[in-house]
């Protein structure tokens, strides 16, 4: 690879950014040299090339105009603005990587040009950690070559998933909010080990690793997350009677109708732009 075509610019330096520059150095995919950030916070540009060694600028014009990869790594309310700002930058080897939630793409490309090619990706925030998933949506332009130098970049902090366009709302309720819903149940295992007896340190400890313990055997088992259930349920046992508990006051339905409403409101937020 021409490595000039290379350069990956992120306009924002906040923690997604942060997580997909730590995965891309880490992971040997991209060199210090090759990445800059550009922020209007002076703050978070010292504190992203501190720590990154990184090239950082104020100017997300300068930023464009440099690098062939830029990565949207705003807030969706400011997005327009940032694109609007940039669009006499951008020249037809530019690719364009938005990990803005709700934004379409044919948004990004009414104000960049419809034949920019564009990448939608939809990551979550285990990426802070590179255990993140993504899932990455393309636009008419965009060649197999485009996607998998996106593949590689969100890649570099989790798993991928290449999808329609059509099925964002679906993976932000499922996969970008449900470490929120996680975290929920999280909480309420921990209070319940606090009202058997354990004090917060110790209830959270238990709780945290038997979350862990069992999304990693779910996801190196060849069994079914069913199978896996059955072999922990024994007969007249203790966990078949918090399953029974859950099953009377209708777990499946609740966790159903949480995804629902975040697919919901996913969808309502996605019609103002």
């Amino acid at each position: 690879m021409d490595r000039a075509k290379h350069r990956i610019g992120f306009i924002g330096a906040g923690n997604m950014a942060s997580a997909l520059i730590k995965g891309l150095i880490n992971s040997k995919i991209y060199g210090q040299e090759e990445i800059t950030a550009s922020d209007n916070d002076a703050e978070k540009l010292n504190e992203i090339s501190g720590r990154f060694g990184i090239g950082v600028t104020s100017s997300n014009r300068e930023l464009v105009s440099e690098n062939p990869i830029v990565l949207l790594a705003v807030k969706p309310q400011v997005l327009r603005n940032v694109l609007e700002e940039v669009k006499d930058e951008i020249r037809g080897e530019h690719l364009f990587i938005s990990i803005a939630a709700g934004i379409p793409i044919k948004m990004i490309n009414s104000i960049i040009g419809p034949d920019i090619p564009v990448i939608r990706v939809m990551p979550n925030t285990p990426a802070l950690i590179q255990e993140g998933m993504s899932a990455l949506a393309s636009s008419r332009t965009a060649t197999a070559e485009h996607m998998e130098i996106a593949r590689g970049i969100l890649g570099a902090v989790g798993k991928t998933v290449i999808l329609d366009e059509a099925m964002m709302d679906a993976v932000t309720a499922l996969s970008g909010s449900g470490p929120g819903f996680i975290f929920k149940i999280m909480e309420c295992f921990t209070d319940a080990g606090e009202k058997l007896g354990f004090d917060r340190e110790t209830a959270l400890l238990l709780v945290i690793q038997t979350f862990l313990g069992a999304s990693q055997l779910a996801g190196e088992s060849e069994l079914s997350l069913s199978r896996l259930r059955e072999m922990v349920t024994s007969p007249g046992g203790t966990t078949l009677a918090g399953l029974n508990f859950f099953e009377d006051k209708g777990l499946a339905a609740m966790i159903e109708g949480a995804v629902e409403a975040a697919f919901r409101r996913s969808i309502e937020l996605g019609k103002n732009y």
